[in-house]
Order: structure tokens, then C-alpha cells, then sequence
């Protein structure tokens, strides 16, 4: 099989590297790998699949014959290369947040809504990492039952803030424990042995961005623009890995039996449910 030629946009960074660790495991068909990043990473050596590839600075001519691009860099990033990108032919599956809600742009999770896919113009958007983990279970449970109204909570891991979210929950763990000082610079507060309940900044109505980005995303996704959605979303000291607590209300009785049997069988689901073992 062919493969495809295929750029990172922001390859030095968490969501990066995690895209190419991803690809990596699933064997993605490749042809020719472009990592690029902005000017203070350009010329480090990232190993890729037993080979090593040097980080190129991006540049709007970067995207010359590359088909395919992922980007996983901020909002301004991504408004000022992704159209370089599409100009020069390229797809664009863009991780930021600068497209998602745009009418013209599909925004995909593979498990709910593939077929949006087909209706690109050039991008296809990815949803925020909370909508992600909701809507994949929430999918079947609505073709079942038919959802009303979600109420979520979610717990996330400071990688959602990158790499230097990372790197301040590591020296805060070590200030505290030797006694130090901490100055608190990525979040707006401690976050070693503490959780803050405020997620990016905060809009008018009392919600966070983040918290407006899961009614605004799963209504979009799951084709539901009146979906009654309540979010609060609390930033916990873990390195990695979101989780959520989910309430749902649905049109139609929805035992819990039912629900297992539903999910046992949707795709991206593992049901983890035995208590007597714990």
C-alpha cells in the first residue's frame, strides 16, 4: 500500500507527539514525514518509527506536496498556516479550537459522525478532548433512547494545558515538598495537590470556555442544536488522562441493563463495570 505524504504542525509538542506516537502504533501508511514546529525547535531530532527526522520550521511553502496535515498548535497558529496548507492542496485535520464551530468546517470524532468527513472544504476539525470522551458513549445511548439533556463533570490532566502544564505540575510537586515557594504561572492557581475548578478563562454567563466548549461541540456533533447542556470542568493534578462523570436524561426509558448492552457493543468502548472486584 501507498503511503501518504504527511506533515505535524507542531510535532515538539504534547498533542504532537502524541500524534505521531499514535501513528506510529497503528502502522499509519507514510511516504514522506515533514515534523515541523516553530523557530526555537527547528533542527531537533525527533525518532520516528526507528528513523530519525529533523524539525523544520514552518513556513507557508512547508506545505508544498503534502497531502495530508495535522496541526496541533494554538488557535493563531492554526488561523495563520492552515489556509497556507489548504491553498497548497493539503487536508487539514486541525486539533485546535479555530475552526470548530465554523458552519463550513465538519467537526469529526470517527466513533459518532464519519460520514461528516465527506463534506470538508479542505478541514476537518477535531473536537476538545472533554466533547471527545462524552460524545463516543453518549452515541449509541442516544440512537437508543434519545438525549434530552446532559449533565457533565470533568476531571482533567494538566497535559490538556501542554507541555508546560506538564512541567509546572512537576516543580510544584517538588517545591511543596521541599518546603518551597511556588509562584503559580501556567494555571491561575496551585495546582500540586490541589484542583481548580476553572478551565481556561471565564465567559459572561458564569461558565468557562471549556465548560461552553461541550455544549457548543456535542450539540454540533450528535446533530442536537437544542441538547440542554451543563458542564463544570475542574483541572486536577494528574500528568494525563480525562475523565468525566455523565448524567444523562433521555425521551425514552433507558434501564441501566439496556445501557450496558448498549455500550458493549459501541466502537472506542471498553466497559470497565464490577465492583464486586474492586
Amino acid at each position: 500500500m501507498r503511503g501518504f505524504r504527511l506533515a505535524v504542525l507542531g510535532a515538539t509538542g504534547a498533542v504532537g507527539s502524541e500524534m505521531l506516537k499514535v501513528l506510529e502504533e497503528r502502522r499509519f501508511p507514510i511516504d514522506k514525514l515533514k515534523l515541523l514546529a516553530d523557530p526555537n525547535d527547528a533542527g531537533k531530532v525527533v525518532l520516528y518509527s526507528g528513523e530519525q527526522y529533523i524539525v523544520e520550521e514552518a513556513r507557508p511553502e512547508s506545505f508544498e506536496n503534502v497531502q495530508i496535515t495535522l496541526v496541533a498548535v494554538n488557535n493563531d497558529v492554526s488561523l495563520h498556516f492552515t489556509p497556507e496548507a489548504v491553498k497548497r492542496n493539503s487536508v487539514v485535520i486541525d486539533n485546535s479550537s479555530a475552526y470548530r464551530m465554523n458552519p463550513k468546517v465538519p467537526l469529526v470524532v470517527p466513533e459518532v459522525n464519519p460520514d461528516d468527513v465527506r463534506y470538508h472544504k479542505g478541514i476537518i476539525a477535531n473536537p476538545n478532548c472533554s466533547t471527545t470522551i462524552a460524545v463516543v458513549p453518549l452515541k449509541p445511548l442516544h440512537d437508543y433512547a434519545g438525549l434530552k439533556r446532559i449533565v457533565v463533570s470533568t476531571y482533567q490532566a494538566v497535559s490538556g494545558a501542554g507541555v508546560a502544564g506538564i512541567g509546572e505540575l512537576t516543580d510544584q510537586t517538588k517545591q511543596i515538598l521541599d518546603g518551597k515557594q511556588i509562584s503559580p504561572g501556567v494555571f491561575p492557581y496551585q495546582i500540586a495537590f490541589n484542583l481548580i475548578p476553572h478551565v481556561d478563562y471565564f465567559k459572561d454567563n458564569g461558565y468557562t470556555h471549556e465548560e461552553m466548549k461541550m455544549l457548543n461541540e456535542s450539540r454540533k456533533i450528535l446533530g442536537l442544536p437544542n441538547l440542554m447542556v451543563s458542564c463544570t470542568c475542574v483541572r486536577v493534578p494528574v500528568y494525563r488522562s480525562h475523565s468525566e462523570a455523565i448524567t444523562i436524561e433521555t425521551e425514552k426509558e433507558l434501564p441501566p441493563e439496556k445501557a450496558r448492552e448498549l455500550l458493549s457493543t459501541a466502537p472506542g468502548i471498553k466497559i470497565v463495570d464490577n465492583p464486586a472486584k474492586l
